[in-house]
């Protein structure tokens, strides 16, 4: 079963010369639903001639389409900011740029209700209310200045100022909930008890929004009054990914050996076993195209959390549509749970060096700079991949490198409502791991970066900058060793760009893998500046103050001497 929900909406211009509010609602059906979910939205336009209006639907209408098109791996808010970001800066040159636009700003709220959760947006002082179980509740906060002659003019509004911050908030559904988004028309009119009585009164959604707007107009009101009205009907079934929770019940396939078939594919041989993971080469019985296929171990058939992370790896695999990484290969019909990849002859950058071979500095660059453009690729899809080294980063035998194994990887997406793997739980390799996940910080893109550091530090010179970490160990870090230490070929713009790729504290390192990228390709022509070392006070405190303490003993023993003689 998919979200049902029931709209209605409705807009009076009232005793206005013009209507200055905009309101609209997306829903969506399919996979559209399940991934991005249904969108409503009402906007109040401020400014003189048509710059309020103007400013209201351009923002309301531009938030409804360009949602959609952001990533299904970026969260709900974050795909909210990263939209109406650019239409705020919009209006606000619209307003410089013509003279009969000048001051046009607009309040906006947006609800999305996707799955069994609701996000809301909010700026300005239009308002979103929740009716649940007969309680009305106000879900925002208006933003307007608190001086008693000022409560009527916005501190916050699309176009107010280049320095634009939504208000963000979320929970869960329930069905039977009735969501109000109403301008200060509606709202100013009619008191909260009006407003529940009259949601009440009408169980129809499109009946409800125009008995609102009319009553409100019927009370004296003296502005536009619009109102959209979303009553919950029916919830999903199933949480996070709908689209794909119908694999979850297909069984595990059985160990497989060269020769055999499943679904038309042919066996070719087995890649990779362990506790976790199978992976096969395959070919299509009928077209001939090779695979890997991806599986788990039928010892974890009763496994639902491993069941659910290789759906979910898989929906990333499927989003991920970049040279840098293997391809989702589509499946016509599957009676096991696995998914496909596509296949390329080569080895990964950890096989090249456990067969012996030496990378030149020339080598390590070029890898890096490929490593760096997928990641940056991954991560403008807000995914983190949590697990960066050279046993997941394959060369092909046609000259492209890609980066392996999105199976710990996770999305912002993901993570609403969930608590990531922290500390000594974080996902990854012990030696490629910041030092802060060893304290406890949650793994995310940043230290992508930090693992990638380390690769290219690794490949250079097949030792770590802080030493090899094992499991469960709990490292001191200091401050990384010079690769130069190892391998004295190496130039110093390098050295200094991996020292600051690999740096102890997370703020002396790149931002993003962009930058890092541009600091290989520039090179020695635009080198980076080398990270200072960390002072003993900082790098070990006990031992500064017994050196401290030490040299003043010493030096009252001497005071001392000279004073008995």
């Amino acid at each position: 079963m998919s979200l049902q929900v029931a709209v209605g909406h409705a807009s009076l211009t009232g005793p206005r010369e013009r209507n200055e509010d905009f309101c609209g609602v997306v829903t969506p059906r399919g996979a559209e639903l399940d991934n991005k979910g249904l969108i409503a939205a009402v906007a109040d336009g401020i400014g003189g001639h048509r710059g309020g209006r103007e400013a209201a639907e351009y923002t309301v209408r531009g938030l409804l389409s360009d949602y959609y098109a952001t990533p299904d791996t970026w969260s709900v808010p974050h795909a909210l900011d990263r939209v109406v970001g650019p239409l705020n800066r919009w209006v606000l040159a619209e307003g410089g740029r013509q003279p009969e636009l000048a001051g046009m700003a607009t309040t906006l709220s947006v609800l999305v209700l996707r799955g069994r959760r609701y996000v809301l947006a909010h700026v300005g002082d239009s308002r979103i209310y929740l009716l649940r179980e007969g309680r009305l509740d106000c879900l925002t906060e208006d933003h307007v200045w608190e001086h008693p002659e000022l409560k009527n003019v916005l501190s916050r509004a699309v176009g107010l100022d280049r320095h634009f911050r939504l208000d963000f908030a979320d929970g869960e559904l329930q069905p039977g909930d009735c969501f109000l988004l109403c301008t200060d028309g509606v709202w100013g009119a009619l008191d909260d008890a009006r407003l529940r009585e009259t949601l009440l009164a009408h169980p129809g959604a499109q009946a409800a929004a125009a008995a609102l707007c009319s009553l409100a107009l019927a009370a004296g009101g003296r502005d536009n009054a619009s109102a959209v009205v979303l009553r919950v009907e029916a919830l999903p079934t199933a949480g996070l990914r709908d689209a794909l929770a119908e694999t979850a019940r297909l069984p595990l396939p059985p160990l497989l050996k060269p020769g055999q078939t499943l679904d038309g594919l042919v066996i070719d041989e087995r890649l990779h076993a362990s506790r976790a993971s199978l992976l096969y080469r395959v070919h299509d019985r009928a077209s001939g195209q090779a695979a890997v296929l991806k599986t788990l171990p039928p010892a974890c058939a009763d496994d639902a959390e491993a069941m659910r992370g290789l759906i979910m790896e898989e929906w990333r695999v499927r989003r991920v549509v970049s040279p840098f990484f293997a391809q989702h290969v589509p499946v016509a019909q599957r009676s096991c749970l696995y998914f496909l990849q596509s296949w390329h002859e080569g080895a990964s950058l950890q096989r090249m060096l456990d067969q012996g071979l030496h990378f030149t500095v020339a080598e390590v660059v070029q890898h890096g700079i490929r490593l760096l453009k997928g990641l940056a690729a991954l991560h403008r899809l807000d995914i983190a991949h949590r697990d960066i080294k050279p046993d997941n980063i394959h060369l092909g035998r046609d000259g492209r490198l890609r980066i392996l194994d999105l199976g710990v990887a996770q999305s912002l997406s993901e993570r609403e409502g969930e608590g990531g793997g922290e500390g000594q739980g974080a996902p990854g390799t012990p030696s490629y791991m910041a030092p802060e996940l060893f304290a406890g910080a949650p793994a995310d893109t940043a230290q992508d970066l930090y693992a990638a550091g380390v690769t290219l530090y690794h490949l250079l010179t097949r030792r770590y900058p802080q030493g090899e970490i094992e499991p469960f160990q709990h490292p001191r870090f200091g401050d990384p060793l010079p690769p130069t230490r190892y391998r004295p070929d190496i130039p110093g713009w390098l050295e200094n760009v991996l020292l600051k790729a690999v740096a102890r504290e997370p703020g002396q390192r790149f931002e993003t893998a962009e930058e890092f990228l541009r600091a290989l390709e520039q090179g020695a022509s635009r080198p980076v500046n080398r990270i200072p070392a960390t002072p003993l006070a900082l790098r070990n405190p006990l031992l500064t103050w017994r050196l401290l303490a030490a040299a003043s003993a010493l030096l009252n023993l001497v005071l001392l001497m000279l004073l008995l003689r």
